[in-house]
């Protein structure tokens, strides 16, 4: 009886220890983030260089546990537990406490904080893994170890969502610290359970048979079906983000399925295999060109449909990857091939993508690439025969020719317009099914679909020269008849009218807009030399209030907006009214930072009007150093018209802290301003001055007082959270 209750117990021993390290892990990467970020900034250098140490060190882990094979179980478990014991000397989690140089470069720097800060922590708990997968075969006598991954996967998917929804709304970074340290001393005590089931004796191999050494091929193929959906995963949020809807935290979801997809695969399941076969060649055919075309009337719909291809994808690989999957004696080096994978789809799409691509090009890539890589199960039996008789090229060239004419014939401009695109795709993806089982031809047709059907119009735009990629997003520019519009993915971000208007401020910025209420009184306020700051270049609109004599400063993060605003020739605003002006690139924060105190008169900032919110520019600390570089008696003007999140409270609170009062005004443009394309704008206007604000509000009775709510507090940099700011969870009025 108690080695059957014994026999019961391993198994759920290596359960835990696993959840609990998977959990660990993925609690590491955004609470260091939320530490870093108001350090740092929110450069692109900065979050790439993270992005990398993070695949660094995991697959350092990984090659960690690796190494350890060779020794006996109970050494590697020796080895082991001192490493996680040695580690504790980073506990509690955080930042290390050097200061980095004014003049840093993240690509040197960020590596060495984050390495030195968590470098030890990261790389031990994320070695246990494939360590305990090996540990567990060896304790139960070469049991088949594979499950526990899937079970690794759900305590990761756990961490994944318990940050945004449960540690940050509800803990302060301290706490969040203080929480992970205590987690990480239950896993090792865990761990050295787990460590008391390993038999004695020598090497592994030690009276055991030993596998075969895996060909070259095959570690080639285990590599590429990593990093297919790797990559498809970060190309799915990008893609999500930017050309469908921005919504906020929506970059959890990709991760979470691609997560649990996993779980799905990771097991003996002839199901799975049928539909990874049937059901992902379809899936890819009918939807993938459907979402490449995009429609933002359907927006949610798309994002649905994005997670769809990607789960099944994801799903396809990884089930692939299972049944290539080694003996238990090979293991640490399958999970080497797949973490090295899963790395390289990471920089394809996290890194080189945006410099290579102006575009989100890499997902169409990686769709054909899950295409070429996962076998399929014919849907049509009798027609495998058609593709595999010695008339195979005769059908093939036949197939092609065919594929090639309805293509032709969709993008001809005709009488049917969309509807004979629609009709030639859909005869397309009509060919491809009958083609699913054989790999040329059904390749051959999804190409063809997703030119057809959004392809050709993304190689249009790019030949044309209109659209151009950083590593903040797609930028694209509109050119009308009336009018020139930039575009962030689906966020618009300005409009210059042609002819007469050209530098007529529009959208959020008109004349009758806070801002532009606030810009007007300007010499009033502050006299012909007024001091001026704008945070957010996008098109330059702002810089068609100046005046002759005032000093004005512009701060971007983003030096392609910079090239567009100001370098490019599509817009005009910076050259014909500010054409001296300095644009300082960089965290606007940091470059605050930098400046001299009590530098400026009016700072605004405009960091908000897209979806996507920058949290360290909304906290305490942060409306502390804008009081430092805007003088006492000055006005800091913060706009933040957003779909999703309700700001106001939170810059209330916030602000409040460090002594300011507000106004707010939420503008609905009129007729006239709406045919100058006018837009509904929310501005909050503050300063340490009660009488500026009262000036404010004589010359525009618009500006309304901005409370303080009494029963919420701001953010700070220890405490933040967006799930409590977004609209679903804020149902009351927000004007008055």
């Amino acid at each position: 009886m108690r080695g059957r209750a014994s026999g019961r117990l391993v198994p759920f021993a290596f359960v835990v220890t696993i959840l609990t390290s998977s959990f660990l892990l993925f609690l590491v990467q955004p609470l260091i983030a939320r530490m870093a970020l108001p350090r740092l900034g929110g450069a692109p250098a900065v979050w790439n260089s993270a992005m990398l140490v993070y695949q660094g060190l995991l697959l350092g882990g990984y090659g960690y546990a690796h190494l350890l094979r060779r020794l006996s179980p109970r050494t590697q478990a020796g080895v082991h537990l001192a490493l996680l014991v040695a580690a504790m000397a980073w506990l509690p989690i955080g930042l290390a406490s050097f200061t980095l140089p004014a003049d840093a470069e993240p690509a040197l720097w960020v590596p060495w904080l984050l390495v030195a800060s968590i470098g030890p922590l990261f790389l031990a708990v994320s070695a246990q893994a494939p360590l305990l997968q090996r540990w567990f075969s060896l304790s139960t006598h070469g049991r088949d170890p594979y499950a526990l991954y899937a079970a690794s996967n759900i305590g990761s998917f756990v961490g994944l969502l318990a940050y945004p929804l449960l540690v940050e709304p509800f803990l302060s970074v301290g706490d969040q610290r203080l929480l992970w340290s205590g987690g990480y001393g239950v896993l090792v005590l865990l761990v050295g359970l787990c460590a008391l089931q390993l038999p004695r004796g020598g090497g592994e191999s030690a009276g055991r048979h030993v596998s075969p050494k895996p060909a070259l091929g095959l570690c080639a193929r285990w590599i590429l079906l990593a990093l297919v959906p790797s990559g498809l995963m970060l190309a799915t949020t990008t893609f999500l983000t930017t050309d469908i809807v921005a919504v906020p935290l929506l970059w959890v979801l990709p991760l979470g399925v691609y997560l649990l997809s996993f779980t799905v695969a990771f097991r003996d399941s002839p199901l799975i295999k049928e539909l990874s076969g049937k059901l992902m060649p379809v899936l890819l055919l009918m939807f993938g060109a459907t979402l490449i075309a995009g429609n933002h009337n359907l927006a949610y719909l798309n994002a649905l449909i994005g997670l769809l291809l990607l789960l099944a994808v994801s799903v396809a690989c990884h089930a692939r990857l299972y049944a290539l999957r080694p003996a238990p004696d090979r293991l640490t080096g399958f999970y080497l091939a797949m973490a090295f994978g899963g790395m390289l789809g990471g920089v394809f799409a996290g890194l080189l993508a945006p410099l290579l691509f102006d575009w989100t090009y890499e997902y169409p890539l990686l769709i054909l690439a899950a295409a070429a890589l996962v076998p399929q199960q014919p849907l049509i039996g009798p027609l495998v025969d058609l593709w595999r008789g010695r008339h195979q090229r005769s059908f093939l060239l036949a197939f092609s020719l065919a594929v090639l004419l309805l293509v032709l014939w969709g993008l001809r401009p005709g009488p049917w317009g969309t509807l004979q695109e629609q009709t030639a795709f859909a005869l397309i993806a009509a060919l491809g099914l009958a083609a699913v089982g054989s790999r040329r031809p059904y390749l051959i047709a999804l190409a063809a679909g997703l030119f057809l059907f959004g392809g050709y119009s993304a190689i249009d735009t790019t030949l044309r020269g209109n659209r151009t990629r950083s590593y903040f997003g797609v930028y694209t520019v509109g050119d009308a008849q009336d009018a020139r519009r930039l575009a962030h993915g689906t966020t618009l971000h300005g409009i210059q009218l042609k002819g007469a208007g050209a530098l007529h401020p529009t959208t959020y910025y008109q004349p009758g807009s806070g801002v532009g209420a606030a810009l007007e009184a300007a010499p009033l306020l502050f006299g012909d030399q007024a001091r001026i700051g704008v945070v957010g270049l996008g098109t330059g609109t702002l810089a068609c209030y100046a005046r002759p004599g005032q000093d004005w400063r512009f701060f971007e993060i983003d030096p392609t907006v910079v090239r567009i605003a100001r370098d490019s020739g599509w817009f005009s605003f910076l050259r014909g009214c500010t054409p001296d002006a300095p644009v300082i690139i960089g965290d606007a924060r940091l470059r605050l930072a930098q400046s001299v105190p009590a530098s400026l008169d009016l700072l605004v900032l405009d960091a908000f009007s897209s979806d996507a919110v920058p949290m360290h520019l909304l906290t305490r600390e942060a409306f502390a150093g804008y009081g430092r570089v805007v003088a006492r008696n000055g006005i800091l003007l913060v706009h933040i018209s957003n779909r999703f999140l309700v700001l106001a409270p939170i810059v209330a609170a916030s602000a409040s802290a460090s002594g300011w009062q507000g106004l707010r005004m939420v503008h609905s443009p009129s007729a006239l301003e709406r045919e100058e394309e006018g837009a509904i704008s929310d501005w909050i206007a503050l300063s340490r001055n009660p009488e500026m604000l009262a000036a404010l509000r004589g010359r525009n009775p618009e500006w309304r007082p901005l409370p303080v709510p009494a029963d919420r507090t701001g953010w700070s940099d220890d405490y933040a959270s967006l799930v409590r700011a977004m609209r679903m969870f804020n149902r009351e009025e927000e004007s008055d």
